[in-house]
């Protein structure tokens, strides 16, 4: 144990950066390209962290912190980086896409903090802007809390975006627009002098450290003896502990995504397998496993350990790294030709995509695609591709090749990652990840800059869009895509085909033609109904099954192609069936944001999606 009693209570997590671009460097920290999911991952984590066992609200377990505010998602791109980047957003994209993580994080999830990013936005620095510090988050939203820079922001935007002339303008900018807390030495250094200067006033400073210390407090650091307090207790034995390692294998096995399954591969049967190629630079890798801002592990289970301990193996790297300069072609194929079947574990690390360092493009580097190209023309048995990365890859060279039976894609699965691979491959565990961002094709990449930031379409440029809300062109996966071993069924048994949203009399709705009107709290009051789904496993397998209830509103206000309304999971043994409810607010889910920020409900036909099924409802007044 390295840091009993000096790690802290404030913890500058989650990251709930919306995946807006696959080559973002830092894609891998967040939950993916939803604002729904991002939202309620970003409020059910601070939930987690922050909730004190002995339920008073005010109290803190540990302090959370939503990041990084906002539209932040370039890190370094062909030479545009994040300290000089100016991320121009539409208002429209900004309410409906970038903002309402942060909004449910300080809501519906109450978290103690809130940073601020590097970048500018619309040519400010977030650090610096009044109306998305002290305006919305503290205005609007209302934070118990306290507003904190990355680390060193305020410097950025003083030295190199020379967005003040002075340090002391930088420090009363940042403070004056309600910045409470900087990570770094700048305020320590200049606020003082921005004081005497006469730039800031110093009950600016009052409120600042007010917030801070009120987050103290609330941590309990002024309760005396830690030791008498709920958690005081807790020490190096609570940590490793069989249920929390068991815990990391069940969050790993949860979050492995089957892309592609031909009859009679997944999963293999480790009676039947007498030897197994195992082959890939991510074959054997500990560290590569925990991705970016890691713990310190209990122990590692690497991929080739995992298979090893259910049959015999043989293994080869075939690259000295993910680069992968040069394949060991045909040493791989001689070892796959003997075996029962092949898994090749390919993909990338932190070498090739971490904070500071996008990527170029959406290939599995160097000579990967050749190894595993030439491994499955000559493999005996089945060949299973697994790709561990944070971002996604066009791997349509092996979702199109028979010869690759299986494809999953792991992320970076955690200190248990290769136990979980092997429970998946091996069948002790049926699949039942989804993916949290769309995979594009190469030719994506090469046309859209990644310093556009429109999520729309531009069908003027050809400009395709971003994410599976507004992405028009072909996709290699897309957003919710994960196969199971059984097969699930959903049949509709209640939901409404016609919704009215009751308006005054004298609305000017009622006397001329509207497409849209305003999700106001007096006509949405109490405006909800009932979806009830029969799910069915079909198969022998039990399972988990994500239910995924899409809306398709109607086309008002360059509104998304569909949209995520909710999402349940359920758990269901081979050859039963559950019912899944959905409660459908339509203020708040079937509602879209116009030009200028405003949520608007569209009138006419919304269609629901759930898989295959599709269920039309009116909305009228």
């Amino acid at each position: 144990m390295y840091n009993v009693g000096l790690a802290g209570l404030t913890y500058w997590s989650p990251n709930i950066n919306i995946f807006r671009d696959p080559r973002w460097g830092r894609g891998q920290e967040t939950p993916g390209e939803d604002p729904l999911l991002t939202s309620k991952y970003g409020s059910s984590y601070v939930q987690g962290l922050q909730q004190s066992d002995d339920g008073d609200p005010s109290r803190l377990k540990v302090a959370a912190c939503c990041k990084h505010y906002t539209a932040y998602d370039l890190d370094n791109w062909k030479g545009v980086d994040r300290y000089h980047f100016n991320a121009v957003v539409t208002q429209q994209d900004m309410d409906d896409t970038f903002q309402p993580p942060f909004k449910s994080c300080v809501i519906d999830g109450n978290v103690a903090s809130v940073m601020c990013s590097y970048n500018q936005v619309n040519g400010k620095p977030t650090c610096a802007d009044p109306d998305l510090l002290a305006g919305v988050i503290r205005g609007q939203w209302k934070l118990n809390g306290y507003i904190v820079s990355d680390c060193d922001s305020v410097d950025v935007f003083y030295k190199i975006q020379h967005y003040t002339k002075t340090p002391e303008e930088a420090a009363a900018v940042a403070i004056s627009a309600g910045l409470d807390l900087n990570c770094g030495s700048f305020l320590g250094q200049h606020t003082e002098a921005a004081v005497k200067a006469g730039l800031l006033n110093e009950s600016a400073i009052d409120k600042a450290v007010t917030n801070n210390f009120a987050t103290l407090m609330r941590l309990g650091f002024f309760d005396g003896d830690p030791s008498k307090q709920i958690y005081g207790k807790l020490g190096p034995k609570d940590v490793c502990t069989p249920e929390h390692q068991e815990l990391a294998r069940e969050a790993s096995r949860q979050g492995i995504v089957l892309l592609k399954n031909s009859a009679g591969s997944l999963p293999l049967s480790p009676t039947a397998i007498k030897n197994l190629a195992v082959i890939g630079p991510n074959a054997n890798v500990t560290k590569t496993m925990i991705g970016n801002y890691e713990g310190i592990p209990c122990k590692y289970t690497t991929p080739l350990q995992g298979l090893t301990a259910s049959v015999a193996t043989t293994y080869l790297a075939g690259c000295s790294n993910v680069a992968c300069g040069t394949a060991q072609v045909d040493d791989a194929k001689k070892i796959a030709a003997s075996a029962d079947a092949t898994v090749l574990v390919m993909g990338i690390d932190q070498s090739l995509e971490r904070e500071s360092f996008d990527r170029v493009d959406l290939l599995l580097p160097g000579q990967q695609p050749l190894l595993i190209t030439e491994v499955a023309k000559a493999a005996k048995g089945p060949v299973i591709l697994v790709i561990m990365s944070g971002g996604g890859f066009d791997i349509s060279f092996a979702k199109n090749n028979d010869k690759i039976s299986s494809i999953l894609w792991v992320g970076y699965p955690g200190e248990a990652g290769g136990a979980a691979i092997a429970d998946v491959i091996f069948g002790y565990y049926n699949p039942s990840g989804r993916l949290p961002m769309t995979w594009y094709p190469q030719s994506y990449v090469d046309k859209v800059p990644m310093t556009n930031m429109n999520m729309r379409p531009d069908p003027s440029t050809g400009y395709p869009g971003r994410t599976y809300r507004f992405y028009t062109g072909e996709t290699i996966y897309t957003f919710g895509d994960g196969l199971s071993y059984s097969t699930f069924s959903h049949q509709l048994i209640k939901a409404p085909q016609l919704v009215s949203i009751p308006l005054e009399e004298d609305h000017v709705c009622r006397s001329s033609e509207c497409k849209s009107v305003e999700a106001v709290e007096q006509s949405c009051k109490n405006l909800a109904f009932d979806i009830h789904l029969r799910v069915q496993n079909k198969g022998r397998y039990s399972g988990s099954h994500t239910v995924f209830l899409f809306s398709t509103p109607p086309s008002v206000h360059n509104s998304p192609q569909k949209h995520l309304v909710g999402f349940e999971k359920v758990s269901l043994t081979g050859k039963s069936e559950s019912l899944v409810r959905f409660k459908v607010d339509v203020c708040k889910d079937l509602s879209v944001v116009d030009e200028v920020g405003s949520r608007k409900v569209g009138l006419g036909q919304h269609v629901l999606h759930v898989g295959s099924l599709k269920h039309s409802l009116t909305v009228g007044i």
